[in-house]
């Protein structure tokens, strides 16, 4: 578990953020993310299926909350049920309800909406009553872009920058530059939404709702009626950030793309609040972090000081 806090002269050894009650049992619901978190490609990760199986069992609610706007709920929710996990589509939190709320507030009831996305971005504008198109020349009171895949027409792209430059209003569901795919890295939304910024000359950007931006935030917590949430994620600037500027309590847990070396070089936006091997973190207590007079910070058996330009970590 980490923690912040400022030492003084004479400061006597002091708790940050400590309970000695597991957090499934602190927090009402956990908005957990899903690639890294629960499944990495197509399998669970490991210990993932029965940490989420107790704490479910146990009282705490959980959303399944993706930056990923290609896949609609039901979908995400069969893929999490055949892992193992249960999840129902109402459980499912993606960035493509997001935006779609944001654009329903935005624009007049029943608009249309040109929309270069994935079926997930279709269903969702639907949800809020708008109207998706895929021409420049239907007249679109918006534009909207989503992760597509691999199968998405050029076509969509050239549609939406000759809406930019037109003047039409512009919506992301996220800027994730890259997506992590079981054959490697491949380019997400956000290079996507490069190309119809180069297009539209550079000079406008989209309104985006995806993590870490505060509508992600707001959809999850309309959706779940959580009152005391936990941000469960594996990536830094994505889940914990998102957390941070939502001011709820995030756990990082060591089973995708963040690693130790990352975690220790984090700048105060991105630390979490809480660190786990896996999700088994859920179902403990986690020490206090406690600062000592002379500097040192202590979590459980671990202690860590500066010396010099050395971070010494026992």
């Amino acid at each position: 578990m980490t923690g912040t806090g400022d030492t003084g002269g004479g400061v006597v050894s002091r708790p940050l953020s400590g309970s000695g009650i597991a957090l499934h049992r602190r927090y009402d619901t956990a908005l957990l993310d899903l690639d890294g978190v629960v499944y990495t490609g197509g399998e669970a990760v490991p210990h993932a299926v029965e940490a989420l199986a107790v704490a479910r069992a146990e009282g705490m609610a959980s959303a399944y909350v993706t930056n990923n706007a290609s896949r609609t709920p039901a979908t995400v929710a069969d893929h999490l049920t055949r892992l193992g996990v249960a999840a129902e589509p109402e459980e499912v939190v993606t960035s493509a309800q997001a935006v779609a709320r944001l654009i329903a507030e935005a624009v007049p009831a029943g608009a249309r909406v040109l929309c270069a996305g994935g079926e997930g971005l279709r269903v969702a504008l639907r949800e809020r009553g708008l109207v998706p198109v895929e021409s420049a020349d239907e007249d679109p009171a918006a534009v909207v872009q989503g992760y597509g895949g691999p199968e998405m027409p050029w076509g969509r792209l050239v549609e939406a920058a000759l809406a930019v430059n037109r003047g039409v209003p512009w919506f992301a569901s996220n800027l994730d530059a890259t997506i992590p795919t079981p054959r490697g890295v491949a380019p997400g939304n956000g290079a996507a939404v490069e190309v119809v910024r180069i297009a539209s000359g550079g000079a406008r950007r989209p309104t985006a709702a995806g993590k870490p931006l505060p509508p992600m935030h707001r959809e999850t917590i309309l959706r779940t009626g959580a009152r005391r949430p936990l941000v469960v994620g594996d990536r830094l600037d994505t889940d914990i950030e998102g957390a941070r500027r939502g001011g709820v309590d995030s756990l990082l847990v060591m089973t995708g793309v963040t690693d130790a070396a990352g975690l220790v070089a984090a700048d105060p936006e991105h630390r979490p609040t809480y660190v786990a091997e896996d999700l088994r973190g859920l179902l403990v207590p986690h020490p206090a972090v406690t600062i000592g007079p002379d500097g040192t910070v202590g979590c459980g058996a671990w202690r860590s000081r500066v010396e010099g330009d050395r971070l010494v970590v026992e």
